[in-house]
């Protein structure tokens, strides 16, 4: 079951039929949702794969006393409703169905058309993938008032309109986190979570991993180039010329090529720091150079 249907699965069992207007504004959500078609100006037809969630609008309908017909075409449940049995719940234009914001307009109603919206042709990528929330609309419109809404609830959401195709979006993981919590999908906040903290823990690891690697490469070619400069400097027999402090640090060098330049200085008679350390790798492959 993909992540969902879960979160439809846990929506269509929240049990706030009893109230009124949350089923009335619930409903609405989904007659402005990108799965209503409109037949011959009389009816509309409302399309899902989803048995949970053609299960919670037939429960919206009926609660409501709106007359349905629910029919199966292959893979795909269909309703079927009058349009002018829900002529009292939205506008009705051009042959496309708006929210009505005149009617809608107190706040605490607005999750309950979020939650609607969604359930009708909302979408979410499975979070160990990426974070992707997605609600498809018929219209701009619809699609501008429901992100207004959201923004009143607290929600920052995106918009794209591509080929016909009205989308409000979530790529946010804290965001998603708040719309699920938003709607009520409780049990889905907590896994969505779950799969966050570890996303970001093994997020956290790789990029310490990846660091250390780099400081580990960084050490290793560092220490190829000074290794070259002091096995040059013996071909040419310039290295018994150096001075003490450079051949002491030159053998420790080539006997110990992937340390760090802080371990080698603790292994002088007369410890030195990194930085010194460095000084006299450096000042080593200078002669070398010349």
């Amino acid at each position: 079951m993909s992540f969902s249907s879960e979160i439809k699965q846990e929506l269509n069992k929240t049990s706030n039929l009893a109230n009124k207007e949350i089923v009335k504004n619930e409903l609405i959500g989904y007659l402005i949702s990108g799965n209503i078609d409109i037949v011959d100006n009389k009816n509309i037809k409302f399309s899902t794969e989803s048995d949970y969630n053609i299960n919670r609008f037939s429960k919206l309908l009926t609660n409501l006393d709106i007359n349905h017909n629910i029919e199966v075409v292959g893979k795909i449940f269909v309703i079927t409703v009058k349009t002018k049995d829900i002529a009292s719940l939205i506008k009705y234009e051009n042959n496309q169905i708006f929210l009505d914001k005149e009617k809608v307009n107190k706040e605490e109603f607005f999750r309950d058309i979020v939650r609607g919206v969604f359930l009708g042709s909302g979408s979410i990528n499975n979070p160990e993938n990426k974070y992707h929330l997605e609600i498809v609309f018929n219209n701009e419109k619809n699609l501008d008032d429901i992100i207004e809404i959201l923004q009143k609830l607290g929600i920052n959401t995106k918009k794209m309109i591509t080929q016909n195709k009205y989308s409000a979006y979530i790529k946010e993981g804290e965001e998603i986190s708040r719309f699920l919590a938003l709607i009520g999908a409780n049990k889905a906040v907590m896994k969505f979570e779950d799969i966050r903290i570890k996303k970001e823990m093994r997020g956290k690891v790789n990029r310490l991993v990846n660091c250390e690697t780099a400081n580990l490469n960084k050490t290793i070619n560092a220490s190829i180039e000074q290794i070259s400069a002091i096995r040059k400097l013996q071909n040419k027999g310039k290295f018994n010329k150096l001075d003490d402090n450079l051949k002491e640090i030159a053998n420790l060098r080539l006997e110990n090529p992937d340390m760090s330049l802080g371990d080698l200085g603790k292994l002088l008679k007369q410890p030195v720091g990194k930085s010194g350390v460095n000084y006299r790798l450096k000042k080593i492959m200078e002669i070398a150079n010349e």
